[in-house]
């Protein structure tokens, strides 16, 4: 494979992410009709405009490198397994959120190679922060104009209690039975990737989803977690990866700053 310059595309993903955010706040500030997609999740003007955005600018950016993005999923395996490299984008991810109008919403651009993300943006559109990430680049957060600095994720104060990352919109009993075998912690509720954020610059030691995910969802936090010095493993502590099987669904996965504690122990 011809070798590529990271920093360069990661460059141009931002800004690409940015005009995708402009049309979705276009949306948002109006008032948006909502439909249902097959499964019953929800559907805005704004999760497709912000898709023909990233679809066009990716395609100009890179036309040898194939696009998947959540609004265009149908591409069956047989054609996606013969990608060493492609993009893979979540539009808006959070539209639940993007709904209820809470500003906990992100478009997600991620690059794969060969299984795993070695690129990734998240653009926040409301507050116009970014996260991006790309392979030994190091994890840098930028907010508006300001220059961009480097974030880490952090140790665990075992003198504090541990402080875990959970979902707004997506709740559970499997969820509420890991965190009573943790014992004494502090719930973060953020929706969207914005939980992969928290652990990535030092907001939050855990993040367990034990539910359905789409790889789209996790691709782009996913690098931004691992070159901020996390990872992102599934339950039975192996990395994440992608494009290894028909279904896009992920398997339930942790995503963590330390790596002291075997997170599978807490597991119900």
């Amino acid at each position: 494979m011809q070798a590529l310059n990271l920093e360069y595309l990661c460059r141009v993903v931002n800004d690409i992410a940015v005009q995708a955010a402009v049309k979705i706040l276009e949306v948002y500030n109006s008032e948006f009709a909502i439909e249902h997609k097959e499964d019953k999740s929800p559907l805005t003007a704004a999760d497709t405009a912000a898709h023909h955005v990233i679809v066009d600018g990716l395609t100009a950016l890179t036309p040898n490198i194939p696009v998947l993005s959540e609004e265009s999923a149908s591409i069956p395996y047989a054609t996606r397994q013969t990608w060493q490299r492609y993009w893979l984008v979540d539009p808006l991810d959070g539209t639940r959120e993007f709904i209820k109008r809470n500003g906990e919403f992100t478009v997600n651009i991620a690059l794969i190679e060969s299984g795993r993300s070695i690129l990734g943006v998240i653009v926040v559109p409301v507050t116009n922060v970014r996260y991006f990430a790309w392979r030994d680049g190091g994890t840098w957060k930028q907010q508006g104009s300001q220059a961009a600095k480097k974030i880490h994720v952090s140790k665990i104060d075992s003198s504090k209690p541990l402080r875990v990352a959970g979902s707004r919109s997506h709740g559970s009993d499997k969820m509420q039975q890991f965190i009573e075998k943790i014992g004494s912690c502090e719930m973060v509720s953020m929706g969207s990737s914005l939980k992969f954020c928290l652990v990535a610059e030092g907001k939050a030691d855990l993040y367990p989803r034990l539910g359905l995910t789409s790889e789209w969802d996790t691709a782009a936090a996913q690098c931004v977690v691992e070159e901020a010095g996390g990872h992102v493993t599934t339950t039975d502590m192996k990395p994440l990866r992608y494009n290894t099987k028909d279904s896009l669904l992920n398997p339930e996965f942790f995503v963590f700053g330390d790596n002291s504690r075997n997170w599978q122990s807490y597991l119900p």
